[in-house]
């Protein structure tokens, strides 16, 4: 929508544009806006009150990042109807170029749907898309690694096998909090080496950069490298 795009421009930070540019490598600058995250935020929740919303993420594929931004957002804000969010969701995924964008979605209605989600997320790895891959693997941190965390979890990214660098981060990623929340579960697969040496070597670098994993542990994991 015309409108929505125009006030994206009314919120442009020139400034910020240069530094974000920068933090998603890979994505053509001239489609960069420059919008700080806090009044993208506040966008989509302005458009989710208005209803502006419906149209907007419809018109896919975006021209520019934060319209891409802005549409993950959105997904994360509505919190009424789980089908929907999934159906929009699902359209959305194969669109997502980097992981500024793809790290925005987080929709707070999957905390109220935990099994529908996690038969998803076992699809979503298998996926050829690697955002599509890296969004599965950032909502098992989000979503399941308190109270709906399954040490099958572990087994699952464990078996994604992928080249791409977001991917291998995210991985890593989930792998050190998995220390940090489930560490007794998760510290077999850290002393087993089984994982990608990167991997392995990245997680436990995450893990001890932590305050909430004591000095002890510390000491012993940095021990685990490969």
């Amino acid at each position: 929508m015309e409108e929505i795009t125009k006030h994206l421009f009314e919120l442009q930070d020139l400034t910020y544009r240069t530094f974000n540019a920068k933090l998603i490598p890979g994505t053509d600058p001239k489609k960069i806006i420059g919008i700080r995250t806090p009044a993208l935020r506040k966008y989509a929740k302005e458009l989710i009150k208005t209803g502006q919303w419906r149209e907007f993420i419809r018109e896919l594929p975006h021209q520019y990042h934060e319209e891409n931004a802005l549409h993950g957002y959105i997904l994360g804000t509505i919190k009424e109807d789980y089908e929907e969010v999934m159906e929009l969701l699902e359209e959305f995924l194969p669109y997502i170029e980097n992981w500024g964008v793809c790290d925005t979605i987080c929709p707070k209605i999957f905390k109220k749907h935990p099994r529908e989600v996690y038969e998803k997320i076992k699809g979503w790895v298998k996926s050829e898309h690697e955002y599509t891959v890296r969004f599965a693997v950032v909502s098992l941190l989000q979503f399941f690694l308190d109270e709906e965390f399954r040490p099958e979890m572990l087994e699952l990214v464990a078996g994604i096998h992928r080249e791409e660098y977001y991917i291998n981060m995210a991985v890593a990623w989930y792998f050190s909090f998995a220390l940090i929340k489930q560490y007794e579960i998760m510290l077999p697969l850290v002393e087993s080496k089984s994982l990608d040496p990167w991997i392995q070597n990245k997680t436990i670098q995450k893990a001890v950069e932590s305050y909430r994993i004591s000095d002890e542990r510390k000491q012993y994991l940095r021990t685990l490298k490969n």
